[in-house]
């Protein structure tokens, strides 16, 4: 099973509305044993990222207002990208997993751009 990410919006009666990911774009965000491996790794805690290892517990839904402070977790994620890939115990070679993370990480912040371009949120799960 993979993780998801994608963008969503609020409506007017309180109900979230998942949106459709847009040609071109990818909502793979890594594998389910990423949750904990990767994301809620103590690699990524030790940066003080707060959004990505709540994915340790369970989905992450970031609100709206809440985006911006995300976009810069990411930015923070990929300043370290090698650390965290030193420290996740990669299954493949090292380069490999590099990629996979780096790719994964670019479809979390495309998501990211999107939902601030519309002022919505971001869900992974």
């Amino acid at each position: 099973m993979s993780l998801s990410v994608d963008v969503f919006v609020v409506d007017a009666d309180g109900r979230m509305q998942v949106l459709d990911v847009p040609r071109g774009c990818s909502d793979l965000a890594g594998f389910e044993s990423w949750r904990t491996r990767v994301w809620g790794s103590g690699a990524v805690r030790s940066l003080g990222a707060r959004f990505f290892p709540v994915l340790a517990d369970g989905d992450l839904r970031v609100e709206a207002d809440q985006v911006p402070l995300f976009v810069d977790e990411c930015a923070l994620l990929r300043e370290n990208l090698e650390k965290i890939v030193a420290d996740s115990g990669a299954v493949r070679t090292v380069e490999e997993h590099r990629h996979a993370l780096s790719e994964r990480l670019a479809n979390v912040e495309d998501a990211a751009r999107r939902a601030q371009e519309m002022a919505g949120g971001v869900l992974i799960w």
